[in-house]
């Protein structure tokens, strides 16, 4: 699709805002009233201002060579807001690019008739009724996870936030001080929405969702059903539990009934990376893992090249951002250089990233090694990849295998995609992907290549982590369109 270049670039601009503007309200009644996220190229439209809808626009200009544009997105929102919608996942970029290309003089309507047809009237329901769900810890990712949790509402049929367990070391403004650091984030910004503290109750009301807060210092403390919530999942967010004798604690509670950790899990617990082994997660799963940021990072980049070229050995070296477990001033600690000052060192520490890899795709199981340097930064780390591929490739290819694999396959996403050139870490903040494959760095001589991923330590792996609870709750999204 080519335009020609706007003679007046100020109208041109003036005319694509005011669209912008007029898909807001649209996609807001799509989701809160049928329970229908759009999306653009993998990027997702709901709650977004008028000029990061504009942006997702422009980033489908920049690395699928498409001039995209409101002007042709507009429509294609119109006309699904007059169909009859059951709930899903539209990629409305895509669908309008498939139009342009495959339309063959249909209409719209008859077009996306063609391509959703069997959801238009549907009545099903992502879940039969509301799964609740219970942090057990609010520290960086348990927080994280709540704001996703509270955006994720919907029509509220589908997750709810029920509770937040923390410790019970109670002061006169416990709830004011943990409300205000789901309010302010120094990484990640200010909370998208109105947060009400009800101190007599012990609840904060999240833009509606009534969150009770418990206290207790052991899960055999907490009684769930005391609060209404049944059959909950509990997500540990505190990592002192990582065998199933220590989390199955939990399921001893009143009301609670499946566990979710967000840390590498040991013995027989499954370890997973959701869009490559989330299928161990079944109906009958009890207790999971969700396994650590730096594996999710690593193991969707691994398991596209392995299909494509195959590996045959490999090192894995993360360049990772400092964590609460670190200091920040020297001072003693029971880890090897993990004492000294973490805003002011790198530090080089060990990862078990590399060896877990083999737990979500076992052919890897004893090809790869793996290390860690802490760097002194908030957020954001990156995973190099050095890899001995079954076969020899180029650069070029090698980045347009990628790029498919982020826009157009299902491991979309957990693998996006830049071509830019002056990225840097904080470009990545907030960024929903496992990963980001750093194209204008890659290395490729024969069969050896050197591949440089990014990711949002906190909040991708946080979006891993709700698309696991998802499965393990049962939540099923149709998704238009397939990806190929």
């Amino acid at each position: 699709m080519i335009r020609p270049q706007p003679t007046d670039f100020f109208r041109d601009w003036k005319d694509r805002e005011a669209l912008a503007e007029a898909m807001i309200p649209v996609i807001g009644k799509l989701y809160r009233e049928k329970n229908v996220s759009l999306y653009i190229y993998g990027r997702n439209m709901v709650n977004l201002a008028v000029t990061d809808l504009m942006k997702a626009h422009r980033f489908v200009r920049q690395i699928e060579q498409n001039e995209l544009s409101e002007f042709e997105t507009f429509p294609m929102i119109e006309a699904l807001a007059d169909m009859d919608l059951g709930p899903a996942h539209i990629d409305i970029g895509k669908l309008t690019v498939q139009y342009q290309e495959q339309a063959n003089g249909r209409g719209r309507e008859a077009f996306l008739q063609d391509q959703i047809g069997e959801d238009i009237g549907s009545t099903r329901k992502p879940l039969p009724e509301p799964q609740d769900v219970v942090l057990y810890g609010f520290g960086r990712i348990g927080r994280l996870l709540a704001r996703l949790l509270i955006a994720k509402t919907g029509g509220g049929d589908q997750l709810r936030l029920r509770a937040i367990v923390v410790r019970d070391g109670r002061s006169d403004d416990d709830l004011k001080k943990r409300a205000s650091l789901l309010r302010r984030d120094s990484v990640h910004g200010p909370f998208k929405g109105t947060i009400r503290v009800i101190a007599e109750e012990n609840k904060l009301v999240c833009n509606g969702n009534e969150i009770q807060i418990i206290y207790a210092d052991a899960p055999e403390q907490v009684n769930y059903t005391k609060y209404n919530i049944k059959n909950a999942i509990v997500v540990d967010n505190t990592g002192l539990w990582r065998t199933e004798e220590g989390l199955g604690r939990h399921l001893n509670c009143p009301g609670a009934e499946k566990v979710i950790l967000t840390a590498p899990g040991k013995d027989s617990i499954p370890n997973v990376v959701y869009g490559i082994n989330h299928h161990e997660i079944t109906t009958e799963s009890k207790i999971v893992s969700a396994a650590s940021c730096t594996t999710n990072a690593i193991v969707p980049v691994l398991k596209a090249l392995l299909d494509e070229y195959g590996i045959n050995s490999g090192h894995v070296e993360t360049v990772h951002a400092y964590t609460n477990d670190q200091n920040l001033i020297d001072n003693y600690h029971k880890g090897e250089r993990r004492g000294r000052s973490a805003p002011l060192n790198m530090v080089l520490t060990e990862t078990g990233a590399a060896k877990a890899v083999a737990k979500a795709i076992p052919e890897l199981g004893g090809k790869l090694t793996g290390n860690a340097i802490r760097v002194p930064t908030p957020n954001v780390s990156m995973a190099i990849l050095n890899l001995q591929l079954g076969r020899e490739s180029d650069v070029e290819e090698l980045n347009e295998f990628m790029r498919r694999s982020a826009l157009h396959s299902p491991l979309q996403q957990q693998i996006g995609y830049t071509k830019s050139s002056e990225a840097v870490s904080s470009d990545f903040v907030g960024d929903r992907h496992a990963c980001v494959f750093d194209s204008r760095a890659t290395i490729v001589d024969g069969n050896a290549c050197v591949l440089y991923c990014w990711y949002d330590n906190e909040f991708g792996y946080s979006c891993q982590v709700v698309r696991c609870l998802e499965q393990m709750a049962g939540v099923n999204w149709r998704m238009f369109p397939l990806a190929k």
